[in-house]
This record gives structure tokens, C-alpha cells and sequence, in this order.
């Protein structure tokens, strides 16, 4: 007979799964690019693998084409970034990436050729970029580039289109406050249906014509070395979004709280998720398992600062976290020593790569390229 703990009884009549979520690794290359993009690079209606120098042929990834080599600089190459977006209309996929080092942003374009390199075509100057993501703000359908640049002044990148809404190879850029920090957010915070911008430090809140009105900073928390993206979501429930950040060259991934004290005046209340890991650089937020809740994929940034980050000699690891409703429940997909467990890079996709319903995990970094098939 089998024997059941009070709580685990209680799961099984409500019918919810106790078990973890199986995930098959497979490498997919040794190169030590820290960004992976998803999407259909030769219009064969099959997703492929773009990671730095190279792109690997959907769907079994075992092919690998040339995309152009992008420049080093010690341990690090500037492409922070894996951005798809058809940018000059030609019914190609392009990317948009940058980096740390050179101090711009541009875009590289799909030749529609397996063999041929991928063009350059500089977008413009920004800056130290930490990593780039993209957004609509203008809740126009078309997604703005929004790189962060710690210290710099905060931008949007608005791509031109034609009459059609084809992409025409041009950028228009919009400066939204004048200093940013580490970290980099997106949401609603203020439920008046616009996006708004998370800075470390604050939150701007969107104005009805973001491209033309002023910006208006609330100085309400400081989230220090805050991760790429920051989530902004309704964690529990009550109708207001909250904040989810780790902390991208620390220790700590914590949720904040959005409250208000009996005058009116909002406050943010943090709780942490996980304060014993390290490097918590990036994350995605994600139905894993189809049951309807998203859940907070993360995972350790390796060599982020090139062992000079707390925490850079723990094992490395890729967890999910999911809400019950009262915390986060942290399951482990990989995690060991260098060469066994598996982390983020800078940036990663969450995405169905097989068309099986489940969302896989696809993973760069200096440890290697992986993909992490849901197997359910």
C-alpha cells in the first residue's frame, strides 16, 4: 500500500504533478559564445540554432554553417546578443546583437546563403552594451531594440518600415532617461495598459506617446547588478505586478513585492528565491510543463567576470523555479563542476524546437552550446 504524506495527498486529489520535469541534454558545439538565438534561418519552416560564428541547421542541429566571426577580446566576443528580426524586408531573418567592447550596436544580415557571411550593418553608437532585448513599446506590433549600457543613457532603437510594415534596414533612436545602471526590464507596472521600463534603480513609467512625451522615473527600489531581462509579472495573484530579478555578478534571485502602505504610496516588499547561488545574469519566464502557470527559468552566467565574480567557483547550474501559490520551488535541470553541470550564458531561448507542445531550453556559454529537449 502505498503511503502518502498529508501534503502530497492533498496534490494528488487536486490533481497537480509532483513530479520534475525530464529534460535530455544534448551538446550541440564546444564554442564558448555566450548567446544563442532561435529561429528559421533558410526558410525551410524548420527552427535553427544561431550562436556567435556559427549557425547549426534545425532539426537535428548537426550541421553547422558559417555566420561571420565576431570580434574577441580576451575571453569575451561582442555578441551579447541573438535578436531575430527581419530588419531590411526581405523576408529573411536577421539578427541583431553587440557588446561590452565596442561600444555599438548593429545588425547582421542573412545573405539567404548557407556558405556566405553575414554582413555587418551598424545600427549605432551606444556604449558599454551588457546584453540587448527587444520590446514593443510602442505597442505598435513591431518590436523596438533596447540595449542595456550601464552608465550610459537608456535608448530605444525603432526599426523604419515601408508602407507594407516591411522592415527598410534603418533605426531610429529615442532616448528615454539619461543614466542606466546593470539591468533591464519590461512590464506593466502601474496598470494603465502601457509598457513601462525597469532600470536598476527605478522604474520609468510610459507615457501615452512614448517616442514624443517625457518618461517619468519612480526612484522606488535598487536592485544592484540586476539581471537581463528583469520579469514583470503578477507573481501572486493580487492583481499587481511585481518584479522578479537576480542579481547578474552576486549572489541572490529574489521577487519584490508591489504593496501599498495605508496612504497609497507603493512600496516593494522582497522575498528571496534562491540567496545560496551566484550569477543569476539572465532569465526567461515560461509555461514548462503546460499546466497553464509559467515558471522562472534561470541559471548561473559561468566566468561572467572570468572567475572574478562572487560565488564564480561553485558548480554551475540551470534550475526552474515554480510558484505555489506561497514561494518558489526550485527543481534542478543541470548542475555539477564545469563539464557536467550546464548555466545560461548571457542570452538564451525558451522555445518548442521538435513541434512536441513542450518548450525546450537552448543554452550558450562559456562552457558550451546545449540544448535541453523537454521531454515532459
Amino acid at each position: 500500500m502505498a503511503l502518502y504524506t498529508p501534503l502530497l495527498f492533498i496534490l494528488l486529489i487536486l490533481g497537480i504533478d509532483t513530479a520534475p520535469i525530464h529534460f535530455r541534454k544534448q551538446m550541440i558545439a564546444a564554442e564558448s559564445f555566450e548567446s544563442v538565438g532561435v529561429f528559421d534561418v533558410n526558410n525551410d519552416q524548420n527552427l535553427d540554432l544561431v550562436s556567435g560564428a556559427f549557425w547549426y541547421e534545425g532539426p537535428h542541429f548537426l550541421k553547422r554553417h558559417i555566420v561571420a566571426q565576431p570580434r574577441r577580446f580576451g575571453e569575451y566576443y561582442d555578441d551579447f546578443s541573438t535578436v531575430p528580426m527581419d530588419v531590411d524586408g526581405d523576408g529573411w531573418i536577421d539578427f541583431i546583437t553587440g557588446g561590452w567592447n565596442d561600444n555599438s550596436i548593429y545588425w547582421r544580415k542573412n545573405p539567404g546563403n548557407f556558405e556566405a557571411e553575414w554582413k555587418e550593418q551598424k545600427i549605432g553608437e551606444t556604449g558599454n552594451i551588457e546584453t540587448t532585448r527587444a520590446w514593443d513599446i510602442d505597442g505598435d506590433g513591431v518590436l523596438e531594440i533596447v540595449p542595456n549600457n550601464p552608465g550610459k543613457p537608456l535608448r530605444v532603437f525603432k526599426l523604419i518600415v515601408d508602407a507594407a510594415g516591411k522592415g527598410t534596414g534603418k533605426f531610429q533612436a529615442y532616448q528615454v532617461w539619461d543614466k542606466q545602471g546593470h539591468g533591464l526590464g519590461f512590464g506593466d507596472l502601474n496598470n494603465d495598459g502601457r509598457g513601462d521600463l525597469i532600470i536598476n534603480n527605478g522604474w520609468l513609467e510610459a507615457p501615452k506617446n512614448p517616442f514624443v512625451d517625457k518618461w517619468i522615473f519612480h526612484q522606488e527600489f535598487d536592485l544592484q547588478s540586476a539581471s537581463i531581462p528583469i520579469i514583470i509579472t503578477d507573481v501572486n495573484g493580487d492583481g499587481k505586478n511585481d518584479c522578479i530579478a537576480g542579481k547578474g555578478h552576486d549572489y541572490g534571485l529574489d521577487w519584490y513585492e508591489q504593496k501599498t502602505d495605508p496612504t497609497g504610496k507603493r512600496f516593494w516588499q522582497l522575498h528571496p528565491i534562491d540567496p545560496f547561488n551566484s550569477q543569476y545574469h539572465t532569465m526567461a519566464w515560461a509555461d514548462l510543463d503546460n499546466d497553464g502557470k509559467k515558471e522562472l527559468i534561470t541559471g548561473k552566467r559561468y566566468r561572467a567576470h572570468n572567475d572574478k565574480d562572487p560565488g564564480s567557483a561553485d558548480p554551475i547550474g540551470l534550475y526552474y523555479f515554480q510558484w505555489n501559490g506561497e514561494s518558489f520551488s526550485k527543481q534542478i535541470i543541470s548542475y555539477g563542476p564545469f563539464g557536467e553541470g550546464k548555466g545560461t550564458g548571457i542570452y538564451f531561448e525558451v522555445v518548442d524546437l521538435r513541434g512536441t507542445g513542450r518548450k525546450d531550453i537552448i543554452v550558450a556559454g562559456k562552457g558550451g552550446l546545449y540544448v535541453f529537449f523537454n521531454e515532459g
